[in-house]
């Protein structure tokens, strides 16, 4: 009887190897199944911590990087390549990004909307019944006859001055058309008014209840003034324009020609001091 060897052949090849691994009790693995259990096995000691241990020489360049993508020069620096800085952003951009920002406005264009209609209609109403003679007004004709008695040199041209600052000015702030120069002219005529009635009697005439009282006057002025200076808002034909929602330098500039050009009417037309009996202006 024959004896058989107890050395039996060994296998060659991958197969071979997961053979001997399973015959050893562990199960076949690979650095692609669970890297990060290979990774758990790894002796500390052997994880590479240093360039040395990488391989790597500081002066050697990452292949693509040079002195001006990296933005470093010198030998002693590493050649690794850096994000390029973000470019300025240009005025276009900022502006946009200020609209976005001011995109909530809550209620404030509905009310300087309201406030619009409060001062255009008023004007709309004292101005149609100095042209038409409508919602018992003098008319045409009595407007002159008024002008002349209240001592103005060119009762025409006072009467003609006086109706397109009330009816044109009122109508273009009610839509929001070209606001500045509206509520400029609209500024103008109402303190002309203011001038004329305060005029006539010495002492500051403020009381609505005398016939030349600048009570109303006064507040029409002031609300004149506000929307010059806060622009017409975006319910507006002007919501397009930068004076509509920001108005700048040029709101005091509006400002300044219409009281330069309601004083010089005054000299000009009527002549005498507005100001009489107020304080030093006696």
């Amino acid at each position: 009887m024959t004896d058989k060897s107890n050395d039996t052949p060994k296998a060659e090849g991958p197969a071979a190897a997961g053979q001997g691994a399973s015959a050893a009790g562990r199960p076949v693995t690979s650095p692609f199944d669970s890297p990060t259990t290979q990774m758990r096995k790894t002796d500390p000691k052997d994880v590479p911590r240093t360039d040395e241990d990488l391989g790597l020489d500081p002066g050697d360049e990452v292949p693509g990087a040079s002195a001006a993508s990296t933005g470093r020069s010198g030998g002693d620096d590493y050649g690794y390549a850096t994000i390029p800085p973000a470019s300025a952003a240009s005025a276009d951009t900022v502006r946009l990004q200020r609209r976005n920002r001011e995109a909530r406005r809550g209620t404030l264009d509905l009310g300087l909307f309201v406030l619009r209609l409060v001062v255009g209609y008023t004007f709309i109403y004292h101005g149609l019944q100095k042209l038409t003679g409508w919602f018992h007004g003098p008319g045409l004709d009595g407007t002159k006859t008024m002008m002349e008695s209240g001592g103005w040199d060119y009762p025409s041209l006072s009467t003609a001055l006086v109706i397109a600052g009330e009816l044109g000015g009122g109508i273009l702030l009610v839509i929001g058309l070209a606001t500045p120069l509206a509520a400029g002219a609209v500024l103008a005529t109402i303190l002309n008014a203011w001038m004329w009635k305060q005029g006539m009697v010495p002492g500051f005439q403020y009381n609505a209840g005398t016939p030349t009282g600048v009570e109303l006057d006064s507040v029409l002025a002031g609300a004149a003034l506000a929307i010059i200076l806060t622009g017409p808002g975006r319910w507006s034909f002007d919501r397009t324009r930068g004076w509509a929602t920001r108005p700048a330098y040029g709101s005091f500039v509006v400002v300044v020609l219409a009281i330069a050009a309601a004083v010089l009417t005054f000299w000009f037309l009527h002549g005498g001091n507005p100001l009489t009996g107020i304080g030093p202006f006696n």
